[in-house]
């Protein structure tokens, strides 16, 4: 998908800014960013606990690959603010329908092959920080467009409260997943989930180790 500079840059830009936060004031550390691949199709999957996930795990990408963007899918419900959704689609997220939503799945299938896409399996936030079930639906995802899958694992981060200064928080990204005796599976529900539960299943050994 071809991206302006200008759009490149602001995504970088106020990624930066929420990063002096961050690492500043907040300690937040980052581990495993050299398993995340420079190029090509890439689904970064991670727990969800807050909202603010979406802006700190965005950051820790982009400051390993200045200019490049994150692309995510979030419910619509947060675009009908005009000035907000004009900020959300600026740093790479694009609204989502509940149900099925053909258009924005053919949109993640599309960048998927060549974009770094970032997604909660979950499908919803788990406040009480257990991590719950992956989505079938990603597994479906993963099987279609073969991307190169990392597990990231977030932790500090608490429902919609803002991290405060001095409070630790993370994500540890881990090693890139291999599919490759799914992939040879049939295309059917009972693989999809095969391929899901074992996103899910770094995560959680991520989180153990974190």
């Amino acid at each position: 998908m071809k991206i302006s500079l200008l759009r490149r840059c602001w995504s970088t830009l106020t990624a930066f800014v929420i990063g002096f936060y961050a690492s500043v004031l907040n300690r937040f550390r980052i581990e495993g960013a050299e398993n995340i691949p420079r190029s090509g199709g890439v689904l970064i999957a991670s727990n969800h606990i807050s909202g603010y996930e979406t802006v700190f795990l965005p950051w820790a990408v982009i400051r390993s690959f200045p200019l490049q963007m994150v692309w995510a899918p979030a419910k619509e419900e947060l675009f009908r603010n005009p000035f907000l959704g004009f900020l959300f689609r600026s740093w790479g997220a694009f609204p989502v329908r509940r149900g099925r939503d053909v258009r924005a799945g053919k949109t993640l299938n599309d960048l998927l092959r060549t974009e770094k896409v970032m997604l909660f399996p979950e499908g919803t936030r788990h406040k009480d920080g257990v991590l719950g079930k992956g989505n079938r639906g990603v597994g479906k995802l993963i099987y279609d467009t073969r991307p190169v899958v990392i597990p990231a694992a977030l932790t500090g981060l608490n429902r919609w409260e803002f991290p405060r200064v001095g409070q630790k928080a993370g994500v540890a990204f881990g090693a890139p997943l291999d599919f490759s005796d799914l992939y040879r599976q049939e295309d059917c529900k009972e693989t999809h989930v095969l391929i899901v539960d074992r996103v899910m299943e770094a995560i959680g050994a991520l989180l153990r180790e974190g």
